[in-house]
């Protein structure tokens, strides 16, 4: 989902972030924490900076990874949900870019003649 942002200098609306969000679901509890393991031992030998790693303010205190990607600057945020509130057991992701230029945005309306 793209979502305007603001930019100090910028024209209004001419510029973006995208957030995309999706889960892995589906599989047991034992293959969510495998896959949690390697998301932390593989997020950083791919150019991400691991900035938080351990357990949420939840009550469930699912445990989460938020990374940052050193070049590009884009943001993930990753949890794993056991399910011990009776949902099913998942790792939701949200991965976000920064602020950037919309290239179909004009300033000035264009006419069609």
């Amino acid at each position: 989902m793209a979502s305007p942002c603001r930019v100090e200098g910028g024209a209004a609306d001419s510029y973006r972030s995208v957030r995309h969000p999706w889960s892995l679901y589906g599989v047991d509890n034992k293959v969510l924490e495998r896959a949690m393991r390697n998301l932390a031992d593989g997020l950083p030998q791919r150019g991400w900076k691991i900035v938080k790693q351990g357990t949420d303010s939840s009550r469930n205190r699912n445990l989460e990874i938020l990374a940052v990607h050193l070049e590009s600057r884009t943001q993930a945020e990753i949890t794993w949900r056991k399910g011990l509130d009776g949902h099913e057991p998942l790792i939701s992701f949200a991965v976000y870019s920064r602020c950037f230029r919309d290239p179909d945005f004009s300033a000035t309306p264009t006419s069609d003649g």
